[in-house]
């Protein structure tokens, strides 16, 4: 299982990006919050919308679950 975090500040689209625990791209820790560790991103990006209606994966580390 891989740990996944979701961003507290949109970008420029209204989108709070979901992020793998080592991405690049992974905010600063008061800028993020753990979702928790699940087997695949699909999951995680839905425990986001939760807190994050517009969640979406990170293009760079999450491209199998990043909408356009």
């Amino acid at each position: 299982m891989v740990s996944y975090y979701v961003s507290t500040q949109p970008q420029s689209n209204g989108e709070h990006p979901v992020h793998r625990s080592g991405c690049e791209h992974l905010p600063d820790e008061p800028h993020r919050v753990f979702l928790g560790a699940f087997v695949d991103c699909h999951e995680a990006v839905k425990s986001a919308k939760r807190h994050f209606p517009y969640a979406n994966g990170c293009a760079v580390c999450l491209q199998e679950c990043h909408s356009g």
